[in-house]
This record gives structure tokens, C-alpha cells and sequence, in this order.
């Protein structure tokens, strides 16, 4: 299915458990539903971002906090099966993995999410593996472990690895990290402080020298600023059944086509795949269905 030169990249951050439902509706109080279907799957930005760089042929592997609680298991196999490896930084922590509980409504692919364990354990930097950086192409940072995030960003950048920043939302530490980054890629829900506009977000991120800047919007078309041009770039249309994890999955996919692609090129080929990933329920059916 792949006929690219196979890269090998490293993705820093949340690894969560995702047990994802599709219902009707979310429930009311006091209210019992039954989901019409059910998939349970590793997630987090970092984590999605890796599967669907792995899924597109390349070698991938995740820096992030699973322990040995029995839960991580789940989390183990599946990222197993698509030949995720895991870097564990605390590798004999007993305390369950974040869990998030989502319900999709099935008319609209809207999310409802129950977190717990969000405000997770924070890594020390003595905890990062040696050579981990060895024979690595590309790195993706999400902003949940920023210590560590910081100190693998300036070695990358001391070793020529371009930088991919997952800016979901703004997180303190950011504006460390970001004179790092090479490719800023941000959903319209980061705003860093004192920013209130798209405007503003971009000149703030100008100001950090990051040379290639985009903001996704959903199914509107990302707002870019790249060697000083700014644009847009389209996306497909489609019926989304569920948006969960298309976010990640965009970062993945660019992170495999920035390394063969212009940045323009990379974003739209990106969009393709998180797009067709929204017609599918649960964040893996849209690679097992295009096999």
C-alpha cells in the first residue's frame, strides 16, 4: 500500500485509554442509554499522532508516562498492533493511565468527554531514554510532558530534526519549547496569552522565529503563514460520523508528509487523511477499512 522511503519518528506526550461509544445522544441525569457501538483505544495527541504515522509506513515510537498498572495493558496491545514502540519515562509507576470516556452522537459526530487523571504525572528530564534521538526524522511534541518536551526540542534542533509542535490548546511552558519548533501546527482553539484573535496568534508565534505556521479550523479551510506568505488551504467535505481524534491524526499524517512535501502540499494531504478518518467511527476503523 506504501511505497515510501519508510522514516522514523518520535512523538512526545499523553498516552491515554479511550473508551469511545456511539449513542444517540450523551445521557441526561438520571438517564441510562445504550450505545449502538463501542471501541476502546489508546489515545492522547502524541499517541493518535503515532498510530496514524505508523499506519502510513514509518517507523514510530512514543515518549510518554504508561507505568505498570494492569489498565496500560489495553494500551500495550493496541499500540502493538500498529507497530507503535513505547518509551516508557516511568516505567514503575502503579497509578491507573488518564482514562477518557467519550460518547459520539451518532447524528451529528459530536463528542462528550469524561476525563479522569487529567493533571497527569509530569516527568523528570533524567527519565529520557539515551540516544533517543538516534536515526530519528521527525519529532512531535503536544505539550503534556513540556519538561521533557523542552530538552528533546533542543536536541532535535541541535541535530538538524525538524520540530513539529500539536498546539491543541495552550499550555504553560509553550513559549519555552516554541524557539524550538519548525512547524507550529495549532487548532483554533490555541490562543496563547494575551491573544484573542487568529491575527494576534500568529504574530505571536512570528515573534519565536518559527518558520512554518498553520491553524486548522475543522472542515474550514487552515489559515497558514509560511517564508513569509500567508494563505489557505482547502479541506474535503464530508458526513462526519466522528471527529474524535482527527486532530491527531492531521499532525501524523503531516508529520509522514512534510518529510517528501512542501508545507502547503503537506497540510492538504494531511487534511485528507484526518478528513477520511471522520467518516469512520472510533479513531482506528478508518485505517482497517482502507487495508
Amino acid at each position: 500500500m506504501h511505497n515510501f522511503t519508510s522514516h522514523r519518528g518520535l512523538f512526545v506526550g499523553l498516552v491515554t485509554l479511550d473508551l469511545i461509544y456511539l449513542a444517540d445522544s450523551p445521557p441526561r441525569n438520571n438517564q441510562k442509554i445504550v450505545a449502538t457501538d463501542y471501541t476502546l483505544a489508546a489515545g492522547g495527541p502524541a499517541t493518535n499522532g503515532a498510530v496514524t504515522f505508523s499506519y502510513l509506513g514509518n517507523q514510530t515510537q512514543v515518549l510518554g508516562v504508561l507505568g505498570c498498572h494492569p489498565m496500560t495493558q489495553l494500551i500495550r496491545g493496541d499500540l502493538a498492533n500498529y507497530q507503535v514502540a513505547i518509551a516508557d519515562l516511568q516505567p514503575s509507576i502503579i497509578t491507573p493511565p488518564p482514562v477518557s470516556s467519550i460518547i459520539i452522537t451518532q447524528s451529528t459526530g459530536e463528542r462528550a468527554i469524561v476525563s479522569i487523571n487529567a493533571a497527569k504525572t509530569q516527568a523528570s528530564i533524567a527519565s529520557i531514554p539515551a540516544n533517543i534521538l538516534q536515526d530519528i526524522d521527525i519529532v512531535l511534541i503536544d505539550g503534556h510532558q513540556m519538561a521533557v518536551s523542552l530538552t528533546i526540542a533542543e536536541m532535535a534542533k541541535a541535530a538538524n530534526i525538524p520540530v513539529v509542535m500539536d498546539g491543541g490548546s495552550w499550555k504553560p511552558g509553550f513559549e519555552q519549547v516554541l524557539p524550538f519548533v519548525d512547524y507550529a501546527v495549532c487548532s483554533a482553539n490555541f490562543y496563547p496569552p494575551n491573544c484573542n484573535t487568529e491575527t494576534e496568534v500568529f504574530s505571536y508565534l512570528s515573534t519565536f522565529e518559527i518558520p512554518h505556521i498553520a491553524i486548522t479550523h475543522g472542515e474550514k479551510p487552515i489559515t497558514y503563514s509560511s517564508a513569509n506568505k500567508i494563505g489557505a488551504v482547502d479541506v474535503p467535505q464530508i458526513q462526519s460520523v466522528d471527529t474524535l481524534g482527527a486532530g491527531d491524526i492531521f499532525h501524523g499524517a503531516f508529520c509522514h508528509y512534510i518529510l517528501q512535501a512542501s508545507f502547503t502540499d503537506a497540510l492538504a494531504q494531511a487534511a485528507t487523511i484526518a478528513a477520511d478518518s471522520c467518516g469512520f467511527f472510533g479513531t482506528r476503523r478508518w485505517m482497517e477499512v482502507a487495508e
